[in-house]
């Protein structure tokens, strides 16, 4: 996340207290607070509406798009938890305005979107609800948010709407309505995609490789990014994030390798076949190859092989040595291993490490460590994969003396939850519940 973007975050939602501190030494400020949390809580919803743009001056402002949608989904969730605290502490002011329809109706919507963000972001935060329930519902943001702004506008409020701090939240709340509006237009709209066209689609290990070549203006990228491609397929029309797996090349063609996962990607292994037309969105991301002058280690987990792919292309005898470590389960269904190997084999700079759980276990720091010896200390390392499996590496590394600023990577999952699955079985196994219901059941039958 860049600084320069937290920094813009704080000051726009910082910005109403020079308003709200004098006005808590006059009236009661525990209803002031309510005032000021409540608008907090709408710009703080106008800037999740703006990050989701996917705009060009976003990731240079705010860090890569993965880390935005980090950004974005906190943002959301401290802005519910705003909400429920203003509507649980008392807001009302004395002696700032009568009563009206007006003001009961600005009232009422206000109600109306905060059980209705209270439902879409429970949506958002639990993910192993349906994908497609997800987007659907996350749609469903930019409407309540109008109903928030409405109810902003219309209540008795210790500000005119004309007034300096009234001007600045509704600027900022018209800002992220546009955003919002910009969001639901259609995803081949203007320049937001490029038109492409399967060329050629192959099996690779337990994935597919997809290679699809411009039918006008290409895309450019670098490696390791990605973009959001969506084929024209009867039902399978939605735009989903993929790594660009190759570098660029002066054909200015694509290539995308898919693992079968959900229902989307399974349904494309079948679908998909050369002649398909597709969109695809600019390229996203700062998971790029980088030569700084010190060693490298690449760790990849599965499909998680598809940024170091695209950098094996760009990868040359004059960038500082790389230990390459492609964990695998079994070599049957590793993605693009022959073209791994085979780069390997051209390049005396790049040490190749196939790590295969089938028969070997799981990468460790302490495997990584005896490969590389001293040198582990000297080196910047990038990873992807699972989350899991990043974390105890992240930790055990700088145990054997990596720097936590060179541990680099990219969020595997632009989805994420804030953990609802471990706190569910928590609770389960502390209670007992699971084991209560299947004795339950047993008594039943």
């Amino acid at each position: 996340m860049r600084l320069l973007g937290l920094i813009i975050v704080a000051a726009l939602m910082a910005t109403p207290l020079i308003y709200f501190v004098p006005l808590a030494a006059k009236h009661d400020p525990l209803a002031v607070f309510s005032q000021y949390i409540g608008v907090t809580a709408l710009i703080a919803m106008a800037l999740t509406q703006t990050l989701a743009t996917r705009l060009s001056f976003v990731e240079p402002v705010f860090g890569g798009l993965d880390r935005v949608y980090v950004l974005h989904k906190w943002l959301g969730i401290s802005a519910l938890v705003m909400v429920l605290l203003h509507d649980t502490i008392d807001a009302d002011i004395e002696g700032i305005g009568r009563e009206t329809g007006l003001t009961d109706l600005a009232e009422t919507m206000g109600e109306i979107s905060l059980y209705a963000f209270l439902i879409l972001v429970l949506i958002t935060i639990v993910t192993f609800i349906p994908y497609n329930l997800w987007k659907w519902s996350h749609k469903l943001m930019g409407t309540f948010f109008a109903l928030s702004v409405f109810h902003l506008a219309f209540i008795n409020k210790p500000f005119a709407n004309t007034d300096l701090i009234g001007s600045y939240v509704l600027i900022v709340c018209g800002l992220g309505l546009l955003a919002y509006l910009y969001t639901l237009l259609p995803q081949n709209f203007g320049a937001r995609t490029r038109g492409f066209k399967v060329s050629h689609v192959e099996q690779t290990g337990d994935a597919f490789a997809v290679e699809l070549s411009p039918e006008a203006k290409p895309v450019k990228h670098r490696a390791g990014q990605f973009a959001f491609i969506n084929f024209d397929i009867p039902h399978l029309g939605e735009a989903h994030p993929f790594t660009i797996s190759a570098a660029p090349n002066a054909e200015n063609t694509l290539r995308f390798t898919i693992k079968p996962l959900g229902d989307y990607t399974k349904s494309l292994t079948t679908k998909l076949k050369a002649g398909t037309t597709a969109h695809i969105s600019p390229a996203y991301g700062h998971f790029r190859l980088r030569n700084n002058k010190v060693p490298q280690i690449w760790i990849a987990a599965g499909i998680g092989v598809t940024p170091f792919l695209a950098w094996l292309g760009e990868l040359t005898p004059e960038h500082p040595t790389v230990d390459f470590f492609y964990c695998i389960r079994g070599r049957d269904s590793a993605p693009h291993l022959d073209e791994v190997e085979a780069r390997a084999a051209q390049l005396p700079n790049l040490n190749l490490h196939i790590i295969d759980s089938s028969h070997m276990g799981r990468l460790t720091a302490a495997t990584i460590s005896e490969k590389i010896g001293s040198e582990l200390k000297k080196s910047s390392a990038f990873f992807c994969g699972p989350e899991v499996m990043r974390n105890a590496l992240m930790r055990d590394l700088q145990a054997h003396g990596l720097r936590r600023s060179r541990f680099n990577y990219e969020e595997f999952e632009i989805r994420s939850g804030i953990g609802i699955r471990k706190l569910l079985a928590y609770f389960f196994r502390k209670t007992g519940i699971s084991q209560r219901f299947a004795r339950a059941l047993e008594s039943v039958s």
